[in-house]
C-alpha cells in the first residue's frame, strides 16, 4: 500500500453497537485493499467508542477519532480532515457493503481519471429489501454527455413514479475526488439533521468532470423505525426551511437552469413527506395550528414550488389535494382529508 491510500472510507459512529461490528467486518472484507477507513466517534453513550477503539488497535489502517456529540455531518467533516485519500467515499455505521464494492470503484476512477463513480444500492426494512437502480446507462460521461443526459433528470427523474430520483442523494453509493468533495462537504450546516446528503452530493455532481456509473447494486442501507427520517414533530418543518434555503442557494437556478423545476419537485416532496405527519400529530389549538399550517404554506420556497408544480406528475388524491390546499392555504380542507 502506498503511503498515501488511494481511497479515505469515513464512518460517523453513533450509538450502533447492534450493528457497527458488521459494518466494519464488510469493509475489511473488501477486495481492494489500497484505504484508509476512518471510525469517527461522535459521542457515543454506547459500546460503540470501545469498539471502534478494538478495531483501531487491531488495524494500522483503521483510525479512531472521538469527539463530542455534533452530529453526523459535523463527524463527516472531521474525518475528511483526518483523511489522506486521493478519493473519499462514505459509509453509514448501521448499514453494510458488498466486498466487490470498492474494488469495482476503485477501479473505474483509477482507469478513467472520473471525478464521481457510482453505484446502486439496496434499502433493506424488517420485512423487504428494495433495489434501488439508477435510470442512466452504465458507463463513463464527460462533461458534454452529462449536461445533455444527466443534469436535465437528476433530482427528479420525470418518466418515473412520482417522486423517482435520476441520482439519490445519498454519499454513500458514491465515490468523490477528494477536492470534489472537499469543498462542498463544508458547506453543508451541521444543524441540519434531514436531506444533508443532498447538499454534498448534487453540487459534487454538477462541478464534476466525468462521472462513471456501474451498473452493479453494492451498498445496503438498514432502514428501520427508530432512524431520525421516522420522527415528526413541528422542528421537522424548521429542517425543510434550512433545507430549503441551501439547496436553492448551493444549486442556484440562474447557474443550473434545468434544475429550477426538479428543485420544485424536490421541496413538493419533502413537504409532503412532511406536512401531513407533522400536523395529524400536532397538539396545539385549532386556531394555533392553522396559524402554522398558513405560514408554512407562506414560506417563499414551498410557496413557489407548490405553485409550479404540476398536480397531474404527483401520484395519489390524498397528495394531490394536499396539494391543492398547500397552494390555496385551505387548512380545514387539509384537515379533513388528513382525517379520512
Amino acid at each position: 500500500m502506498s503511503s498515501t491510500p488511494f481511497l479515505s472510507i469515513i464512518v460517523p459512529v453513533y450509538n450502533v453497537e447492534k450493528y457497527l461490528s458488521c459494518c466494519i467486518d464488510s469493509i475489511l472484507a473488501q477486495e481492494w485493499s489500497d484505504y484508509e477507513l476512518l471510525l469517527i466517534d461522535d459521542g457515543s453513550t454506547d459500546a460503540s467508542a470501545d469498539i471502534c477503539d478494538a478495531y483501531a488497535t487491531q488495524h494500522d489502517f483503521i483510525h479512531c477519532f472521538h469527539q463530542a456529540n455534533g452530529g453526523h455531518t459535523c463527524a463527516r467533516q472531521n474525518g475528511f480532515t483526518h483523511s489522506r485519500g486521493q478519493y473519499v467515499t462514505f459509509v453509514d455505521s448501521d448499514d453494510w457493503v458488498d466486498p466487490s464494492m470498492y474494488q469495482l470503484m476503485c477501479s473505474a476512477a483509477r482507469d478513467t481519471g472520473a471525478d464521481m463513480v457510482c453505484c446502486n444500492y439496496t434499502a433493506v426494512t424488517p420485512q423487504k429489501e428494495i433495489h434501488c437502480c439508477s435510470p442512466f446507462a452504465s458507463g463513463l460521461y464527460d462533461k458534454r454527455q452529462l449536461e445533455e443526459q444527466i443534469y436535465p433528470q437528476m433530482i427528479y427523474y420525470s418518466d418515473g413514479d412520482y417522486f423517482t430520483y435520476g441520482i439519490a442523494p445519498s454519499l454513500c453509493n458514491k465515490l468523490f475526488r477528494r477536492e470534489l468533495i472537499g469543498k462542498n462537504l463544508f458547506q453543508v450546516p451541521l444543524s441540519l439533521k434531514l436531506g444533508e446528503d443532498c447538499l454534498a452530493s448534487y453540487i459534487s455532481l454538477l462541478e464534476a468532470s466525468s462521472i462513471y456509473f456501474l451498473e452493479q447494486t453494492l451498498y445496503y442501507y438498514r432502514s428501520n423505525s427508530t432512524s431520525l427520517t421516522h420522527y415528526m414533530d413541528d422542528k421537522r418543518l424548521l429542517e425543510n426551511h434550512i433545507l430549503f434555503d441551501m439547496i436553492v442557494k448551493i444549486i442556484n437556478p440562474r447557474l443550473y437552469p434545468y434544475m429550477e423545476k426538479q428543485l420544485d419537485y424536490y421541496i413538493v416532496y419533502q413537504s409532503l413527506l412532511s406536512f401531513p405527519p407533522v400536523f395529524r400529530e400536532y397538539t396545539a389549538s385549532f386556531a394555533d395550528t392553522r396559524r402554522l399550517f398558513l405560514k408554512e404554506c407562506s414560506y417563499p420556497p414551498v410557496q413557489k414550488a407548490f405553485q409550479a408544480v404540476k398536480i397531474r406528475d404527483i401520484k395519489g388524491l390524498h397528495n394531490q389535494v394536499y396539494i391543492l390546499c398547500i397552494r390555496h392555504q385551505l387548512y380545514r380542507l387539509f384537515r379533513f382529508f388528513l382525517k379520512h
